[in-house]
């Protein structure tokens, strides 16, 4: 178990791939806002590649663990440490009981850090996922983010701990973190040429876009769009902007809403329907830049792709969490 120091920021429960068939009855799929990092994690401490682990947004998070077990930590570098002493990322160590663990902020490149522990986090599992929806107070740990004071129990874990310890993933597997997240899209369904220009469509895949202050797990919003981007002067009877649409639903996870003047990224707790345009959809290979993009400070960039590449980006994906990855 661990019980928790300092919350920080934003401490919470995640799995992945989440809350799926729930989008109908108004659910969005919560999980690990990188999936990547978590699945490395878990791989690392023999996990399966979904199960749940403590996903730590912006930093300052501080816990002590209270059983002996094997973790490991990926996503941006906050500097962590077992009483005081440095600890590497990437790799899994073994804990005491008694230990603590501390993390700085976050890193020079990325925002989300994850930490996996041998067996699992033993929340409840509700509608199919442990994830937490902190949108909607349920799942997860009771529903919410961590606070100090809170016990989190451990799952039982299948192999040793010993032969857990140690393990590292090859160099080539790690991600490459950046300050400009470049995310492949494909474009639609409210796209050109009846609700945005073509000089718009080139402008929103040519264009590097500021990730706001506000953004949070249910949006990433991106700095406003310039003038000529609405092929219409109004939105007809969805309404007055040319944003506004009749309510339809959304690609949730993925896709780029357009807010009035606003891109906006619905993401892990994003809202499942509504009535603004929806202009393209992040392929789901690449929903684990978003997570690591750091508000008011990096850039997104969207590339056209295709459904078959995105097809075979996903395959290429699900691969890694394998024991071929390991060192």
């Amino acid at each position: 178990m661990l019980k928790v120091i300092n919350p920080g920021i934003e401490v919470i429960v995640e799995d992945w791939p989440g809350r799926l068939g729930y989008l109908g009855k108004g659910m969005a799929p919560s999980a690990a806002m990188d999936n990547v990092a978590l699945g490395l994690a878990n791989l690392l401490v023999g996990n399966p590649k979904g199960e749940a682990g403590i996903e730590i947004a912006g930093g300052y998070f501080e816990a002590e663990f209270g059983a002996d077990t094997v973790i490991s930590i990926t996503g941006t570098d906050m500097q962590p440490t077992i009483n005081g002493q440095p600890i590497p990322i990437w790799e899994s160590l073994k804990v005491s009981k008694g230990d603590k663990i501390k993390f700085n902020h976050f890193g020079t490149f990325g925002f989300r850090t994850y930490m996996a522990v041998a067996g699992g986090i033993d929340v409840p599992v509700y509608l199919g996922s442990k994830s937490t929806c902190i949108f909607g107070s349920y799942g997860g740990y009771q529903g919410r983010k961590l606070q100090a004071g809170d016990i989190v129990d451990f799952g039982h874990p299948t192999l040793e701990l010993d032969s857990l310890r140690g393990r590292k993933l090859k160099q080539d597997v790690i991600p490459q973190y950046a300050r400009e997240w470049v995310l492949r899209a494909v474009p639609g369904p409210n796209t050109c040429s009846d609700y945005v220009t073509e000089e718009g469509m080139d402008y929103l895949f040519n264009t590097a876009f500021k990730i706001s202050h506000s953004s949070n797990r249910s949006a990433y919003r991106l700095q406003e769009l310039k003038e000529g981007f609405f092929a219409r002067e109004d939105g007809g009877v969805g309404g007055s902007h040319p944003s506004n649409i009749v309510d339809h639903a959304y690609a949730m996870r993925g896709s780029l809403n357009i807010c009035g003047n606003t891109p906006v990224l619905l993401i892990g707790d994003g809202p499942t329907l509504g009535g603004y345009m929806c202009v393209l959809s992040v392929i789901n290979a690449d929903l684990w830049k978003v997570g690591q993009g750091t508000p008011s400070r990096d850039f997104i960039r969207f590339a056209v792709c295709s459904q078959d590449e995105a097809v075979e980006a996903r395959r290429a994906q699900r691969a890694l969490f394998d024991e071929k990855s390991l060192a």
